[in-house]
């Protein structure tokens, strides 16, 4: 008997062991200095990353972004995951690149190690990602906010990009993203003088698509996640392709390019989860030539 009793707790703190290790790969311990991962929503379908150097204000140093970078490889990975989340501190999002790191670096460094480069993992990541901004989002803080999807903003967040007060411009996508984001006029001039907008300021020009009380930014954006999550992974990945080509391609090749992965989605079998009609339910005439098409073709839910 006491020899089953010691077999029975080999197996549990061996199946605690394993729990434990698959858990430190969301935790916000190890193997993460500077972030803090974990899943949230209800079904666990949201990846979470917090930037976590609040004594420097969340500044973005080399090895904060490498972390980020493996995280968001995590994620990508995780089947159950559909949608991530970023974020900061109530104080700042980012308050920038880290200043210490880039200082003393020359030209000859800067080119040769294509500084920066890294940095668009971000933008890179075929799921959603959404930039939960509170406080300050300045300099790198807020080209890595514009790398994201979706930005929403806390009522007391600030954006800016003041590289020029330090005697440089923008090197993370700041020039480009703003401008496509903004308009060439407010961007131009965030970019020459350094001043700062508002996060109403920035809903009004399209730089965020909503703006909440601190304390509920968080929440809000995480049920942003879920509401993604909830969709086709892949059809998701094809809406988000779609719309981040309008910012590459012409109008015709933009066109070419939706079409394409518009057809593209009758090969897939989440197009329709029409079940049986519902009496609730209210079907547009494009649902309705969807649903004839889809019967016609002899294509199964």
């Amino acid at each position: 008997m006491a020899m089953f009793f010691r077999s029975a707790s080999l197996v549990v703190r061996q199946a605690t062991a394993l729990s434990l290790a698959g858990a430190r790969r969301y935790s916000t311990g190890a193997p993460y200095q500077y972030i803090l991962v974990e899943k949230k929503g209800e079904k666990q379908d949201v990846g979470f990353i917090q930037l976590n150097r609040p004594k420097a204000l969340n500044a973005l140093c080399d090895g904060l972004m490498k972390e980020v970078s493996q995280a968001l490889d995590a994620f990508e990975e995780d089947s159950q995951v559909g949608a991530i989340v970023i974020t900061g501190s109530e104080k700042a999002f980012a308050a920038g690149a880290d200043i210490k790191e880039m200082q003393n670096r020359t030209f000859q460094e800067c080119y040769s190690g294509n500084f920066l480069s890294h940095w668009n993992k971000v933008s890179t990541v075929k799921k959603p990602v959404i930039a939960a901004v509170n406080g300050f989002a300045l300099g790198g803080g807020c080209e890595l906010a514009m790398m994201c999807d979706i930005i929403y903003a806390g009522e007391k967040a600030q954006f800016g990009q003041p590289e020029i007060l330090l005697g440089t411009i923008p090197g993370a996508g700041g020039t480009q993203r703003l401008t496509r984001a903004v308009g060439k006029s407010l961007a131009m001039e965030m970019v020459l003088t350094g001043d700062r907008v508002s996060a109403q300021e920035a809903k009004q020009s399209g730089l965020v698509s909503k703006v909440f009380p601190i304390d509920q930014l968080v929440p809000e954006a995480i049920k942003c996640g879920e509401k993604i999550a909830a969709h086709s992974k892949i059809i998701v990945a094809m809406g988000k392709e779609a719309v981040n080509a309008a910012f590459e391609l012409t109008l015709t090749e933009g066109n070419r390019l939706e079409k394409r992965l518009f057809h593209s989605t009758f090969a897939t079998v989440s197009i329709v989860t029409l079940s049986p009609l519902s009496a609730c339910c209210s079907l547009t005439d494009s649902c309705l030539l969807l649903l004839s098409h889809l019967r016609m073709t002899g294509r199964k839910e």
